[in-house]
Protein backbone atom coordinates (compact mmCIF):
# COMPACT_ATOMS: atom_id res chain seq x y z
CA UNK A 1 0.00 0.00 0.00
CA UNK A 2 1.18 3.42 -0.41
CA UNK A 3 2.62 5.45 2.18
CA UNK A 4 0.97 9.37 3.10
CA UNK A 5 3.82 10.83 0.87
CA UNK A 6 3.48 8.52 -1.55
CA UNK A 7 0.25 8.78 -2.14
CA UNK A 8 0.65 12.85 -1.83
CA UNK A 9 3.38 12.40 -5.06
CA UNK A 10 0.92 9.78 -6.73
CA UNK A 11 -1.78 13.07 -6.25
CA UNK A 12 0.09 15.75 -7.72
CA UNK A 13 2.27 13.44 -10.36
CA UNK A 14 -1.56 12.24 -12.19
CA UNK A 15 -3.23 15.66 -11.34
CA UNK A 16 -0.59 17.65 -12.52
CA UNK A 17 3.65 17.21 -13.23
CA UNK A 18 4.97 15.78 -9.80
CA UNK A 19 5.55 17.32 -6.95
CA UNK A 20 7.95 20.47 -6.52
CA UNK A 21 11.00 20.46 -4.67
CA UNK A 22 10.68 24.01 -3.01
CA UNK A 23 6.92 23.16 -1.86
CA UNK A 24 6.72 19.58 -1.21
CA UNK A 25 7.69 20.16 2.70
CA UNK A 26 4.44 22.60 2.79
CA UNK A 27 2.12 20.19 0.56
CA UNK A 28 3.61 17.07 3.00
CA UNK A 29 2.44 19.18 6.76
CA UNK A 30 -1.35 19.45 5.00
CA UNK A 31 -4.05 16.61 5.96
CA UNK A 32 -4.31 14.55 3.65
CA UNK A 33 -8.38 15.55 2.71
CA UNK A 34 -6.94 18.92 1.61
CA UNK A 35 -4.72 18.01 -0.90
CA UNK A 36 -7.26 17.35 -3.36
CA UNK A 37 -9.31 20.98 -2.50
CA UNK A 38 -6.10 22.60 -2.28
CA UNK A 39 -4.94 21.32 -5.91
CA UNK A 40 -8.09 22.34 -7.62
CA UNK A 41 -8.89 25.56 -6.20
CA UNK A 42 -5.45 27.00 -6.73
CA UNK A 43 -6.33 25.81 -10.35
CA UNK A 44 -10.05 27.90 -10.33
CA UNK A 45 -8.29 30.43 -8.32
CA UNK A 46 -7.82 32.84 -11.66
CA UNK A 47 -8.45 32.65 -15.59
CA UNK A 48 -5.23 31.84 -17.27
CA UNK A 49 -3.31 34.95 -19.06
CA UNK A 50 -3.63 35.03 -22.44
CA UNK A 51 -0.26 33.82 -23.96
CA UNK A 52 0.38 36.38 -26.75
CA UNK A 53 4.25 35.86 -28.43
CA UNK A 54 2.87 36.88 -32.31
CA UNK A 55 5.60 39.06 -33.83
CA UNK A 56 3.86 42.89 -34.61
CA UNK A 57 4.46 42.30 -38.35
CA UNK A 58 2.38 39.11 -38.23
CA UNK A 59 -0.70 41.28 -36.35
CA UNK A 60 -0.08 43.82 -39.17
CA UNK A 61 -0.88 41.36 -42.21
CA UNK A 62 -3.12 39.49 -40.36
CA UNK A 63 -5.30 42.23 -37.92
CA UNK A 64 -4.57 45.68 -39.43
CA UNK A 65 -7.69 47.82 -39.77
CA UNK A 66 -6.05 48.57 -43.25
CA UNK A 67 -6.37 45.12 -44.49
CA UNK A 68 -9.88 44.27 -44.08
CA UNK A 69 -10.56 43.56 -47.74
CA UNK A 70 -7.41 41.58 -47.54
CA UNK A 71 -8.87 39.45 -44.36
CA UNK A 72 -11.79 38.96 -46.45
CA UNK A 73 -10.29 37.87 -49.73
CA UNK A 74 -7.49 36.09 -48.97
CA UNK A 75 -5.47 37.57 -51.17
CA UNK A 76 -2.03 38.20 -49.49
CA UNK A 77 0.80 38.09 -51.79
CA UNK A 78 3.49 35.15 -52.11
CA UNK A 79 5.59 37.93 -49.96
CA UNK A 80 3.42 38.53 -47.07
CA UNK A 81 2.92 34.87 -46.71
CA UNK A 82 6.61 33.69 -46.73
CA UNK A 83 6.77 36.54 -43.92
CA UNK A 84 3.85 34.90 -42.03
CA UNK A 85 5.16 31.39 -42.36
CA UNK A 86 8.75 32.29 -41.03
CA UNK A 87 7.97 34.96 -37.80
CA UNK A 88 5.37 32.09 -37.13
CA UNK A 89 7.91 29.28 -36.57
CA UNK A 90 10.15 31.32 -34.33
CA UNK A 91 6.84 32.78 -32.58
CA UNK A 92 5.91 28.84 -32.18
CA UNK A 93 8.95 27.92 -30.39
CA UNK A 94 8.35 31.19 -27.94
CA UNK A 95 4.43 30.07 -27.18
CA UNK A 96 5.97 26.23 -26.56
CA UNK A 97 8.40 27.23 -24.73
CA UNK A 98 6.23 29.87 -22.80
CA UNK A 99 3.44 27.00 -22.15
CA UNK A 100 6.23 24.82 -20.27
CA UNK A 101 7.40 27.55 -17.90
CA UNK A 102 4.02 27.69 -17.18
CA UNK A 103 3.69 24.34 -16.43
CA UNK A 104 7.22 24.36 -14.78
CA UNK A 105 5.93 26.95 -12.10
CA UNK A 106 2.09 27.97 -12.12
CA UNK A 107 0.50 26.80 -8.86
CA UNK A 108 -2.62 25.38 -12.04
CA UNK A 109 -1.24 22.41 -11.91
CA UNK A 110 -4.34 20.70 -12.77
CA UNK A 111 -5.63 22.80 -15.17
CA UNK A 112 -2.40 23.11 -17.24
CA UNK A 113 -2.40 19.14 -16.50
CA UNK A 114 -6.13 18.83 -18.59
CA UNK A 115 -4.74 21.87 -21.23
CA UNK A 116 -1.66 19.14 -22.28
CA UNK A 117 -4.40 16.49 -22.23
CA UNK A 118 -6.96 18.38 -24.11
CA UNK A 119 -4.12 19.96 -26.47
CA UNK A 120 -3.78 16.26 -27.28
CA UNK A 121 -7.15 15.07 -27.38
CA UNK A 122 -7.91 17.82 -30.15
CA UNK A 123 -5.12 17.76 -32.13
CA UNK A 124 -3.74 20.44 -34.84
CA UNK A 125 -1.07 21.29 -36.79
CA UNK A 126 -1.08 24.95 -37.70
CA UNK A 127 2.04 26.85 -38.19
CA UNK A 128 0.15 30.19 -38.08
CA UNK A 129 1.00 31.46 -34.46
CA UNK A 130 -2.42 33.53 -34.18
CA UNK A 131 -4.42 30.52 -34.80
CA UNK A 132 -2.45 28.62 -32.40
CA UNK A 133 -2.24 30.39 -29.85
CA UNK A 134 -5.57 31.40 -30.06
CA UNK A 135 -6.57 27.94 -29.87
CA UNK A 136 -4.04 27.10 -26.68
CA UNK A 137 -6.23 29.74 -24.98
CA UNK A 138 -9.38 28.15 -25.63
CA UNK A 139 -8.01 24.93 -24.36
CA UNK A 140 -6.69 26.18 -21.20
CA UNK A 141 -9.70 28.51 -20.19
CA UNK A 142 -12.07 25.51 -20.58
CA UNK A 143 -9.51 22.87 -19.93
CA UNK A 144 -11.33 22.33 -16.01
CA UNK A 145 -15.10 23.86 -17.05
CA UNK A 146 -17.64 22.40 -19.33
CA UNK A 147 -16.62 20.37 -22.51
CA UNK A 148 -19.43 21.26 -24.70
CA UNK A 149 -18.11 24.82 -24.35
CA UNK A 150 -14.79 23.65 -25.16
CA UNK A 151 -15.86 21.33 -27.87
CA UNK A 152 -17.90 24.55 -29.55
CA UNK A 153 -14.49 26.71 -29.07
CA UNK A 154 -12.34 24.57 -30.54
CA UNK A 155 -14.66 23.35 -33.49
CA UNK A 156 -14.81 27.42 -34.11
CA UNK A 157 -11.26 28.04 -34.48
CA UNK A 158 -9.49 29.12 -36.92
CA UNK A 159 -6.58 26.36 -35.93
CA UNK A 160 -9.00 23.42 -36.02
CA UNK A 161 -11.14 24.92 -39.13
CA UNK A 162 -8.00 25.35 -41.13
CA UNK A 163 -6.18 21.99 -40.63
CA UNK A 164 -9.58 19.87 -41.39
CA UNK A 165 -10.10 21.85 -44.41
CA UNK A 166 -13.39 23.14 -43.35
CA UNK A 167 -12.94 26.29 -44.80
CA UNK A 168 -13.25 24.46 -48.35
CA UNK A 169 -16.68 22.75 -46.95
CA UNK A 170 -19.02 24.31 -48.91
CA UNK A 171 -22.49 23.23 -50.46
CA UNK A 172 -22.55 21.13 -53.43
CA UNK A 173 -18.82 20.74 -52.88
CA UNK A 174 -18.72 19.38 -49.04
CA UNK A 175 -15.70 18.85 -47.80
CA UNK A 176 -15.75 15.46 -44.78
CA UNK A 177 -12.45 15.90 -42.93
CA UNK A 178 -13.94 18.03 -40.33
CA UNK A 179 -17.25 16.41 -39.54
CA UNK A 180 -15.91 13.20 -39.79
CA UNK A 181 -13.00 13.95 -37.06
CA UNK A 182 -15.82 15.75 -34.57
CA UNK A 183 -17.13 12.43 -34.37
CA UNK A 184 -14.42 9.44 -34.86
CA UNK A 185 -11.78 11.52 -32.61
CA UNK A 186 -13.35 14.47 -30.55
CA UNK A 187 -16.68 13.31 -29.34
CA UNK A 188 -17.99 9.07 -30.14
CA UNK A 189 -15.57 7.43 -31.22
CA UNK A 190 -15.47 5.06 -34.05
CA UNK A 191 -18.46 2.31 -34.62
CA UNK A 192 -21.35 5.21 -33.05
CA UNK A 193 -22.09 6.71 -36.74
CA UNK A 194 -22.27 5.95 -39.89
CA UNK A 195 -20.52 7.30 -43.46
CA UNK A 196 -24.12 8.70 -44.12
CA UNK A 197 -23.99 10.66 -40.91
CA UNK A 198 -20.49 12.01 -41.91
CA UNK A 199 -21.98 13.32 -45.33
CA UNK A 200 -25.15 14.99 -43.67
CA UNK A 201 -23.19 16.81 -40.82
CA UNK A 202 -20.53 17.83 -43.39
CA UNK A 203 -23.31 19.36 -45.19
CA UNK A 204 -24.51 20.76 -42.18
CA UNK A 205 -20.83 22.50 -41.59
CA UNK A 206 -20.48 24.11 -44.60
CA UNK A 207 -20.12 27.77 -44.29
CA UNK A 208 -18.22 27.72 -41.22
CA UNK A 209 -14.78 29.18 -41.89
CA UNK A 210 -12.65 32.38 -40.54
CA UNK A 211 -10.96 35.13 -40.86
CA UNK A 212 -7.25 35.61 -41.51
CA UNK A 213 -7.22 37.09 -38.02
CA UNK A 214 -8.84 33.76 -36.85
CA UNK A 215 -12.57 34.65 -35.95
CA UNK A 216 -14.76 32.72 -36.69
CA UNK A 217 -17.10 33.30 -39.42
CA UNK A 218 -20.47 32.07 -40.71
CA UNK A 219 -20.59 32.27 -44.74
CA UNK A 220 -24.45 31.32 -45.61
CA UNK A 221 -23.46 31.95 -48.87
CA UNK A 222 -21.76 28.59 -48.77
CA UNK A 223 -23.99 27.22 -46.19
CA UNK A 224 -26.11 24.02 -47.39
CA UNK A 225 -29.66 25.12 -46.32
CA UNK A 226 -31.41 21.75 -46.85
CA UNK A 227 -33.03 19.34 -44.78
CA UNK A 228 -29.99 16.59 -43.29
CA UNK A 229 -30.70 13.94 -41.14
CA UNK A 230 -27.60 13.27 -38.44
CA UNK A 231 -27.99 9.95 -35.80
CA UNK A 232 -31.78 9.98 -36.00
CA UNK A 233 -32.13 13.78 -36.16
CA UNK A 234 -33.93 15.15 -38.79
CA UNK A 235 -34.13 18.85 -40.02
CA UNK A 236 -32.42 21.97 -41.48
CA UNK A 237 -29.23 20.93 -39.47
CA UNK A 238 -26.38 23.57 -38.72
CA UNK A 239 -22.99 23.13 -37.44
CA UNK A 240 -23.96 23.71 -33.49
CA UNK A 241 -27.28 21.36 -34.02
CA UNK A 242 -25.12 18.71 -34.92
CA UNK A 243 -22.90 19.65 -32.16
CA UNK A 244 -25.61 19.44 -29.63
CA UNK A 245 -26.73 16.26 -30.98
CA UNK A 246 -23.28 14.62 -30.25
CA UNK A 247 -23.37 16.10 -26.85
CA UNK A 248 -27.19 14.53 -26.50
CA UNK A 249 -25.26 11.06 -26.95
CA UNK A 250 -24.27 8.97 -24.30
CA UNK A 251 -21.71 7.46 -26.52
CA UNK A 252 -19.94 10.67 -26.31
CA UNK A 253 -19.71 10.58 -22.46
CA UNK A 254 -18.43 6.99 -22.64
CA UNK A 255 -15.53 8.11 -25.01
CA UNK A 256 -14.42 11.30 -23.39
CA UNK A 257 -14.47 9.50 -20.07
CA UNK A 258 -12.44 6.42 -21.42
CA UNK A 259 -9.81 8.92 -22.76
CA UNK A 260 -9.89 11.04 -19.28
CA UNK A 261 -9.12 7.58 -17.18
CA UNK A 262 -6.64 6.13 -19.44
CA UNK A 263 -4.72 10.03 -19.04
CA UNK A 264 -5.06 10.10 -15.29
CA UNK A 265 -4.98 6.60 -13.89
CA UNK A 266 -4.40 3.75 -15.79
CA UNK A 267 -3.87 3.23 -19.73
CA UNK A 268 -4.05 -0.43 -20.10
CA UNK A 269 -6.48 -1.52 -17.38
CA UNK A 270 -9.88 0.28 -17.67
CA UNK A 271 -13.00 -1.69 -15.92
CA UNK A 272 -15.92 -0.72 -17.90
CA UNK A 273 -18.63 -0.80 -15.19
CA UNK A 274 -16.05 2.11 -13.35
CA UNK A 275 -16.16 3.85 -17.32
CA UNK A 276 -20.01 3.25 -17.43
CA UNK A 277 -20.59 4.99 -13.76
CA UNK A 278 -17.97 7.95 -14.14
CA UNK A 279 -19.61 8.65 -17.75
CA UNK A 280 -23.11 8.27 -16.53
CA UNK A 281 -22.20 11.68 -13.60
CA UNK A 282 -20.66 12.87 -16.63
CA UNK A 283 -23.20 12.80 -18.56
CA UNK A 284 -26.09 13.89 -16.07
CA UNK A 285 -23.75 17.20 -15.06
CA UNK A 286 -24.35 18.78 -18.56
CA UNK A 287 -20.53 16.87 -19.37
CA UNK A 288 -18.89 19.76 -16.27
CA UNK A 289 -15.20 18.18 -16.37
CA UNK A 290 -14.64 19.16 -13.15
CA UNK A 291 -16.99 16.59 -11.88
CA UNK A 292 -15.72 13.61 -13.72
CA UNK A 293 -12.00 15.32 -12.08
CA UNK A 294 -14.05 14.95 -8.47
CA UNK A 295 -14.98 11.28 -9.09
CA UNK A 296 -11.96 10.05 -10.23
CA UNK A 297 -9.43 11.71 -7.46
CA UNK A 298 -12.00 11.12 -4.54
CA UNK A 299 -12.43 7.45 -5.03
CA UNK A 300 -10.31 4.57 -2.91
CA UNK A 301 -9.29 2.88 -6.56
CA UNK A 302 -7.26 6.17 -7.67
CA UNK A 303 -5.40 5.01 -5.16
CA UNK A 304 -4.90 1.48 -5.61
CA UNK A 305 -1.68 -0.18 -6.04
CA UNK A 306 -2.61 -1.26 -9.73
CA UNK A 307 -3.26 1.77 -10.70
CA UNK A 308 -0.29 3.67 -9.70
CA UNK A 309 3.45 3.53 -10.54
CA UNK A 310 2.57 1.98 -13.89
CA UNK A 311 1.75 4.99 -16.77
CA UNK A 312 5.02 5.81 -18.78
CA UNK A 313 5.49 9.69 -18.92
CA UNK A 314 5.26 11.35 -21.63
CA UNK A 315 8.29 13.61 -22.47
CA UNK A 316 6.85 16.87 -21.38
CA UNK A 317 5.71 15.55 -17.99
CA UNK A 318 9.29 13.66 -17.52
CA UNK A 319 10.79 16.88 -18.36
CA UNK A 320 8.58 19.47 -16.46
CA UNK A 321 8.78 16.53 -13.24
CA UNK A 322 12.43 17.08 -13.45
CA UNK A 323 12.45 20.80 -13.32
CA UNK A 324 10.21 20.91 -10.54
CA UNK A 325 12.05 18.37 -8.75
CA UNK A 326 15.25 19.58 -9.59
CA UNK A 327 14.82 23.38 -10.09
CA UNK A 328 17.01 25.10 -12.97
CA UNK A 329 17.26 28.01 -15.40
CA UNK A 330 18.57 26.50 -18.71
CA UNK A 331 21.29 28.83 -19.99
CA UNK A 332 19.72 28.05 -23.69
CA UNK A 333 16.07 27.38 -23.62
CA UNK A 334 15.59 26.85 -26.97
CA UNK A 335 17.63 23.28 -26.27
CA UNK A 336 14.18 22.54 -25.00
CA UNK A 337 13.08 22.46 -28.71
CA UNK A 338 15.71 19.84 -29.47
CA UNK A 339 14.97 17.65 -26.66
CA UNK A 340 11.43 17.52 -27.69
CA UNK A 341 11.65 16.23 -30.90
CA UNK A 342 14.29 13.63 -29.55
CA UNK A 343 12.01 12.34 -27.41
CA UNK A 344 8.67 12.09 -29.72
CA UNK A 345 6.70 15.23 -28.74
CA UNK A 346 6.61 18.40 -29.91
CA UNK A 347 3.95 20.59 -28.44
CA UNK A 348 1.42 22.21 -31.25
CA UNK A 349 3.07 19.48 -33.81
CA UNK A 350 0.96 16.33 -32.70
CA UNK A 351 2.21 13.17 -35.45
CA UNK A 352 -1.72 13.70 -36.60
CA UNK A 353 -5.14 14.36 -35.66
CA UNK A 354 -5.45 11.58 -33.65
CA UNK A 355 -3.02 12.76 -31.01
CA UNK A 356 0.06 10.92 -29.63
CA UNK A 357 -0.75 7.71 -28.97
CA UNK A 358 1.03 7.43 -25.53
CA UNK A 359 1.58 5.04 -23.82
CA UNK A 360 4.39 1.86 -24.56
CA UNK A 361 4.54 4.46 -27.75
CA UNK A 362 6.42 6.86 -25.90
CA UNK A 363 9.50 4.22 -25.80
CA UNK A 364 11.91 2.94 -28.35
CA UNK A 365 15.66 2.08 -27.60
CA UNK A 366 16.98 5.90 -29.07
CA UNK A 367 14.60 7.98 -26.48
CA UNK A 368 14.88 5.49 -23.82
CA UNK A 369 18.46 5.80 -23.49
CA UNK A 370 18.33 9.63 -24.11
CA UNK A 371 15.87 9.36 -21.10
CA UNK A 372 18.27 7.77 -18.80
CA UNK A 373 21.15 10.20 -19.64
CA UNK A 374 18.84 13.29 -19.09
CA UNK A 375 19.27 13.75 -16.05
CA UNK A 376 23.52 13.24 -16.20
CA UNK A 377 23.58 15.88 -18.61
CA UNK A 378 21.92 18.23 -16.74
CA UNK A 379 24.49 17.11 -13.94
CA UNK A 380 27.61 17.30 -16.16
CA UNK A 381 26.26 20.27 -18.49
CA UNK A 382 26.76 18.28 -21.10
CA UNK A 383 25.37 18.94 -24.94
CA UNK A 384 22.66 17.73 -26.33
CA UNK A 385 24.23 15.76 -28.43
CA UNK A 386 21.12 13.62 -30.48
CA UNK A 387 19.70 12.08 -33.69
CA UNK A 388 16.37 13.19 -34.40
CA UNK A 389 14.03 12.35 -37.01
CA UNK A 390 14.16 14.95 -40.53
CA UNK A 391 10.71 16.55 -40.53
CA UNK A 392 11.05 20.09 -41.04
CA UNK A 393 7.08 20.71 -40.47
CA UNK A 394 7.60 19.37 -36.70
CA UNK A 395 11.33 20.98 -36.46
CA UNK A 396 9.33 24.50 -37.25
CA UNK A 397 12.13 25.29 -39.43
CA UNK A 398 14.80 23.81 -37.08
CA UNK A 399 16.09 21.66 -40.08
CA UNK A 400 19.82 23.22 -40.39
CA UNK A 401 22.98 21.77 -39.86
CA UNK A 402 24.11 20.41 -36.51
CA UNK A 403 20.86 22.09 -35.02
CA UNK A 404 20.56 18.57 -32.87
CA UNK A 405 23.72 19.42 -31.18
CA UNK A 406 22.92 22.20 -28.35
CA UNK A 407 24.61 23.20 -24.88
CA UNK A 408 22.19 21.70 -22.52
CA UNK A 409 24.17 23.49 -19.35
CA UNK A 410 21.96 24.78 -16.20
CA UNK A 411 22.36 26.76 -13.25
CA UNK A 412 20.84 23.93 -10.87
CA UNK A 413 19.27 25.36 -7.63
CA UNK A 414 20.71 22.63 -5.35
CA UNK A 415 19.81 24.33 -1.91
CA UNK A 416 15.75 23.43 -2.09
CA UNK A 417 17.57 20.06 -1.97
CA UNK A 418 19.65 19.73 0.22
CA UNK A 419 16.95 21.66 2.60
CA UNK A 420 14.58 18.93 2.41
CA UNK A 421 16.58 16.29 2.72
CA UNK A 422 18.88 17.87 5.79
CA UNK A 423 17.35 15.86 8.25
CA UNK A 424 17.68 12.15 6.64
CA UNK A 425 19.94 10.21 8.01
CA UNK A 426 23.02 9.34 5.60
CA UNK A 427 22.29 5.34 5.72
CA UNK A 428 18.42 5.76 4.63
CA UNK A 429 19.19 8.73 2.44
CA UNK A 430 18.64 6.26 -0.72
CA UNK A 431 15.27 4.35 0.22
CA UNK A 432 13.67 8.34 1.42
CA UNK A 433 14.65 10.17 -2.36
CA UNK A 434 13.45 7.05 -3.87
CA UNK A 435 10.28 7.41 -2.11
CA UNK A 436 10.07 10.81 -3.34
CA UNK A 437 10.94 10.42 -6.66
CA UNK A 438 9.54 7.30 -7.72
CA UNK A 439 6.20 6.58 -7.88
CA UNK A 440 5.38 2.79 -7.23
CA UNK A 441 4.26 1.52 -3.70
CA UNK A 442 7.19 1.12 -1.19
CA UNK A 443 10.21 1.62 -3.94
CA UNK A 444 13.30 -0.84 -2.84
CA UNK A 445 16.13 1.17 -4.76
CA UNK A 446 19.17 -0.97 -5.08
CA UNK A 447 21.38 0.42 -2.26
CA UNK A 448 24.39 -0.87 -3.05
CA UNK A 449 24.61 -0.46 -6.49
CA UNK A 450 23.40 2.92 -6.47
CA UNK A 451 26.02 3.62 -3.95
CA UNK A 452 29.02 2.76 -5.96
CA UNK A 453 27.98 5.39 -8.28
CA UNK A 454 27.50 8.52 -5.77
CA UNK A 455 30.10 10.96 -4.19
CA UNK A 456 30.13 10.27 -0.86
CA UNK A 457 33.23 13.24 -0.01
CA UNK A 458 30.95 15.70 1.38
CA UNK A 459 27.05 15.16 2.61
CA UNK A 460 25.70 17.55 -0.38
CA UNK A 461 27.42 15.72 -2.82
CA UNK A 462 25.55 12.58 -1.55
CA UNK A 463 22.42 13.88 -1.82
CA UNK A 464 23.56 15.88 -5.39
CA UNK A 465 24.77 12.27 -7.15
CA UNK A 466 22.11 10.26 -5.41
CA UNK A 467 19.00 12.22 -6.97
CA UNK A 468 20.96 12.11 -10.23
CA UNK A 469 21.20 8.37 -10.12
CA UNK A 470 17.76 7.75 -8.61
CA UNK A 471 16.35 10.07 -11.56
CA UNK A 472 18.50 7.92 -14.28
CA UNK A 473 16.69 4.96 -14.01
CA UNK A 474 14.13 3.47 -15.49
CA UNK A 475 11.68 3.27 -12.31
CA UNK A 476 11.79 7.18 -12.84
CA UNK A 477 10.46 6.89 -16.22
CA UNK A 478 6.79 6.24 -14.65
CA UNK A 479 3.99 8.01 -12.77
Amino acid sequence: MYGMSQKLQHLLWRFGFGPRTKSWDNWASLPENTWWPKLRDESLAAKPIYFDVADSAVKGLLMGIGEIGKMERKDLDAADRKEIREKSRDNLRSLNLLWMEEMTHSKAQLREKMALFWHGHFASRNINILYQQQMLHVVREHALGNFGDLMRGVSKSAAMLAFLNNQQNKKKHPNENFAREVMELFTLGRGHYTEQDVKEAARAFTGWGFRLNGDFVFRKTDHDDGTKTVLGKTGKLNGDDVLHILLEKKETARFIVRKTYKYLVNDTLVPEDRIAWLADRFYDSGYQIMRLLEDIARSDWFYAPENTGNKIKSPVELWVGIRRALPLELDNPESQMVLQRALGQILFFPPNVAGWPGGKNWIDSSSLMLRLRLPQMLFAQSDLDVDTKDDDDQQMGQSRPNIAKRGFAAAVEWQPVLDLFKKTPEHELTTTMAQYLWAMPNPKPPVSILQQHTDRSHRASLVKTTLIQLMATPEYQLS
